[in-house]
């Protein structure tokens, strides 16, 4: 299995609800499933709540969820799975990634560390989360 969608199954197995988990990494691997998660994700529900912490209305920037997020231990390296295209699956500086997905109307999940770390925000407003799962 290429590293990526390693990185990416960790991400589903840690914080996607139990029982969409296999689907959603049998979509991964296929790009006409792997469009259809993406676009779900603008509107998404299948987050396991008891490892998602709704981020604070006062630290909706960029910076503050940067900062937020490296206090846990995200080093400078993400992994980004996107509604757009031009982000999805790709691998990117924290910061820019950030900087890319917050406050634009759009859903992404972010890797930080494989399993332990991330951040998922959606296109409804105040819908940001920091993803965490201890070792």
């Amino acid at each position: 299995m290429p590293t990526v969608l390693k990185h990416e199954e960790a991400l589903i197995r840690a914080f996607i609800r139990p029982e969409k988990r296999a689907r959603f990494i049998e979509q991964l691997g296929n790009p006409k499933g792997r469009a259809k998660l993406c676009a779900s994700l603008a509107h998404f529900r299948d987050l396991d709540l008891r490892f998602a912490q709704r981020v604070p209305a006062s630290k909706h920037h960029a910076g503050d969820i940067e900062a937020l997020l490296r206090s846990k231990g995200a080093p400078e390296q993400c992994h980004v799975v996107a509604e757009l295209a031009d982000l999805d699956g790709r691998d990117m500086l924290l910061g820019t990634a950030l900087e890319a997905i917050v406050g634009r109307g759009m859903g992404a999940l972010i890797s930080c560390i494989p399993g332990v770390l991330g951040y998922f925000e959606s296109e409804e407003a105040g819908d940001r989360y920091i993803l965490e799962r201890t070792v």
